[in-house]
């Protein structure tokens, strides 16, 4: 699927990541990572959206938790998760879950299903 392209008038859009973990062994570094990832967040602008929530399942199911930080922009997000500072306590997570990390772009607030479907059909 194509994203829709943007002009510089049209309105920024955020940047999220979004984590799903499983297996997660609470313990004095997973709680240290805690700590550490909210505070390499601030530079960037990040904020929790969603944080170890387990799903309320409406369709299929995921054994693990969910955790969502919204960024200004997909920049922030990527400088984010790139920065020597939260490079430096991945490993506490690694060590302490199974992980999987995707960031991604989200749409305008002025979007709408219309903008995609051009890109698709037209």
């Amino acid at each position: 699927m194509s994203t829709p392209t943007t002009t510089p008038l049209d309105p920024p859009r955020p940047g999220y990541a979004i984590g799903y973990l499983t297996d997660v062994e609470v313990n004095d570094e997973l709680v240290e990572y805690m700590v550490s990832v909210e505070e390499t967040m601030r530079e960037f602008g990040g904020r929790w959206l969603v944080h170890g929530t387990t799903p309320e399942y409406r369709e299929g199911d995921l054994t693990g938790d969910i955790v969502i930080i919204g960024f200004p922009d997909i920049d922030s997000t990527r400088g984010w998760y790139e920065s020597d500072a939260y490079q430096a306590v991945i490993e506490l997570r690694t060590r302490n879950s199974r992980s999987h990390i995707a960031l991604l772009e989200g749409v305008p607030p002025t979007y709408s299903t219309r903008d995609t479907i051009a890109g698709l059909t037209g």
